[in-house]
């Protein structure tokens, strides 16, 4: 059997691939995040999550490597990760009563035949009217700096929503397990 990489420093990410119940490994791509002019969101997060995968593979034989990115659009603005708190008020001030779409890129590289699946796949997320004191007690309890759009759905960012929607709830979290279960079948590795 290929050895498994996740091309990821998230725990979220970890912890979901966890759920498919195989051993695996993580490693940290180093990959420039910035977007390219004029490149739309589901083109930025497969380009990114194609870099991640090729960052990791370098030297790898008989390995299949996964790699993921997202970005949460609102009104056609790319928010990703705030990283300050300043930054997430900013963002949750803008995405009150709003519909944002977060797109999830997902790419699986086998190294054994250099066959490469990528993928990009959306949720959808309404989200209620935020008051200030709502934001500032979100973030007080929930710090969810290191994620898109500042919002942690598995958390008690669920609490910020009035409605959700998509194929595949685990790619709002950030790896798609429903289509990177058929992506591994694909590439030899058996779930069940």
């Amino acid at each position: 059997m290929s050895r498994i990489i996740l091309a990821s420093s998230s725990p979220y990410r970890k912890s979901l691939l966890e759920r498919l119940q195989l051993k695996f490994d993580t490693a940290t791509p180093d990959v420039d995040e910035t977007a390219e002019p004029n490149e739309s969101p589901d083109q930025l997060v497969t380009r990114l999550a194609t870099l991640k995968v090729s960052a990791v593979a370098a030297g790898l034989l008989n390995a299949v490597i996964i790699g993921s990115d997202q970005v949460a659009v609102c009104d056609k603005q790319i928010l990703g990760k705030p990283g300050t708190k300043e930054k997430a008020i900013e963002q949750l001030n803008f995405i009150s009563g709003k519909r944002v779409t977060f797109h999830t890129g997902l790419c699986v590289l086998n190294t054994g035949n250099e066959q490469l699946q990528c993928d990009e796949i959306k949720f959808y997320v309404e989200f209620r009217d935020l008051s200030h004191k709502m934001i500032a007690n979100y973030l007080e309890k929930e710090p969810a700096l290191n994620c898109a759009g500042s919002f942690k759905s598995e958390g008690l960012g669920i609490s910020l929503t009035s409605q959700m929607s998509g194929n595949d709830p685990t790619a709002l979290v950030g790896l798609p397990l429903i289509r990177l279960t058929q992506m591994l079948e694909n590439a030899g590795i058996k779930i069940i």
